[in-house]
């Protein structure tokens, strides 16, 4: 009997030992359990959100990147609009400041033609009157006016 009694011995202990297992060891362990599981699950939700956030900061960076490109485009296409326009102003005022200047020398041009004229009829008209003089000083003859004609025309 001695085996049977050995056998409830040990079934009471065994028992006993559940017991105090479900009741102190069983409970903290459970614990810890959950909490890892939940632990798990926060990191695992905490991925898929911050995957989600990723994809839709990337997202928004792809569209302000493309804003970015279009509004540099438009400022290029401005950029080279202002340059032509700067271009042809000043195109206009070269061909303004050349007429101008085209204008101002023809004026000064014909200023010293006229000037030039003027001149010409004064020496001109003084040696019309220095051959006339000389003429009248001389006795009328063919052969002396016809010289002096000729040193006239030599001097003109």
């Amino acid at each position: 009997m001695n085996l049977n009694l050995t056998l409830f011995a040990q079934a009471v202990v065994f028992l006993a030992f559940i017991g105090f297992t479900i009741k102190f060891v069983w409970p903290p362990m459970l614990r810890a359990i959950e909490a890892r599981q939940k632990n798990v699950a926060d990191g695992l939700a905490a991925a898929d959100q911050g995957r989600k956030s990723l994809e839709s900061s990337a997202k928004v960076a792809a569209d302000e990147i493309q804003a970015a490109r279009t509004r540099a485009a438009e400022i290029l296409g401005q950029a080279e609009k202002r340059a032509s326009q700067m271009i042809e102003t000043a195109k206009a005022a070269a061909k303004e400041e050349s007429g101008r200047e085209k204008a101002a020398a023809k004026a000064e041009i014909e200023q010293d033609v006229s000037r030039a004229r003027e001149t010409l009829r004064e020496q001109v008209a003084s040696l019309a009157v220095a051959g006339a003089e000389k003429i009248l000083r001389r006795e009328v003859n063919a052969q002396s006016h016809a010289e002096l004609l000729q040193q006239l025309k030599k001097e003109l």
